[in-house]
């Protein structure tokens, strides 16, 4: 079982300038709530219990949000706005534990997962979430995360989320290399590399790596040692490349949808998803769409 999610949040998210400015990218709304939200919701569903932010001095806002605010529960009760102060108390569920550790400098994503090897040990399988990526797992009765959990429990191997992306875009993603055998939804293979942003001509598939991954805590130690790579920073895929030549890892093909919240259209392609089920404004929304979808 695993216990403990590791969720990198120190960046600065430049992609999402200018609203990013003063306001931590993660905190940036889908509809009524943050997108780490909804990405610690996805961890929790997973039965992941222990959720560790590797945070920076600025984001306090996102520790903020997820911690008690007495004084407006309070306020709430008094007024009788009970529905609200439920919904306010459900963020965290009582047996969730929000933990959050520094990265003092911004030494890459292999850095950033470094950070959490105090809290989580060399010892214990863990997960990383990337948050600016939203896992749609609406109708599954367990989510993707879930499921590459089982997959690591069977194999013992580590785990990288996929997800199928147009042939003519595999450029602009770490692709991986399955040896010909592509799994279906909802299954994994074992990987023989990763190409980082490949040519069209010399893409070995059309499976992107998409930001879940599950890992053993053998991975620390090759996080120390990783030299910096792309950027002249530590590199997650470089300490991932070493675990892959030593004892294997898998792609687990998911069977959702993502959004990249970090660039503008897949944060608005997330809205309008999200939008219009919402048990609230979902309604109101999809004839909001109906209206404007008939503007000139």
């Amino acid at each position: 079982m695993i216990n403990k999610a590791v969720l990198p949040v120190a960046g600065f998210g430049t992609r999402c300038l200018p609203a990013s400015k003063a306001i931590p990218k993660e905190m940036i709304t889908i509809v009524d709530r943050p997108v780490i939200q909804y990405v610690v919701a996805e961890a929790v569903a997973a039965g992941i219990r222990d959720i560790v932010l590797v945070t920076h001095g600025s984001k306090s806002a996102i520790e903020n949000h997820f911690d008690k605010h007495f004084e407006l529960e309070a306020s709430l009760e008094a007024k009788g706005k009970h529905e609200l102060l439920e919904e306010l108390r459900s963020i965290v569920p009582g047996d969730v534990n929000i933990i959050s550790v520094r990265q003092s400098e911004p030494l890459g994503l292999g850095h950033a997962v470094l950070c959490a090897r105090p809290v989580v040990g060399d010892d214990e399988p863990f997960a990383v979430l990337l948050p600016d990526v939203l896992v749609d797992d609406v109708g599954l009765e367990h989510n993707d995360l879930a499921g590459m959990i089982d997959a690591f429990a069977r194999t013992r191997r580590s785990q990288l989320m996929v997800e199928e992306v147009p042939h003519e875009l595999v450029y602009k993603y770490g692709i991986v290399d399955t040896g010909g055998e592509i799994p279906g939804p909802g299954e994994s293979r074992q990987l023989a590399g990763v190409v980082e942003k490949p040519s069209v001509e010399e893409a070995p598939s059309d499976l992107a790596v998409i930001g879940r991954y599950v890992l053993p805590g053998r991975i620390f130690p090759l996080l120390a040692e990783t030299p910096p790579g792309a950027g002249n920073e530590i590199q997650l895929t470089d300490a991932i490349e070493a675990l892959r030549r030593t004892e294997g890892v898998d792609a687990w093909r998911m069977r959702g949808k993502t959004y990249d919240c970090g660039h503008q259209l897949g944060y608005l392609e997330a809205i309008l998803a999200y939008g219009r089920r919402h048990a609230r404004y979902g309604e109101g929304f999809r004839e909001l769409l109906a209206r404007y979808a008939n503007e000139e």
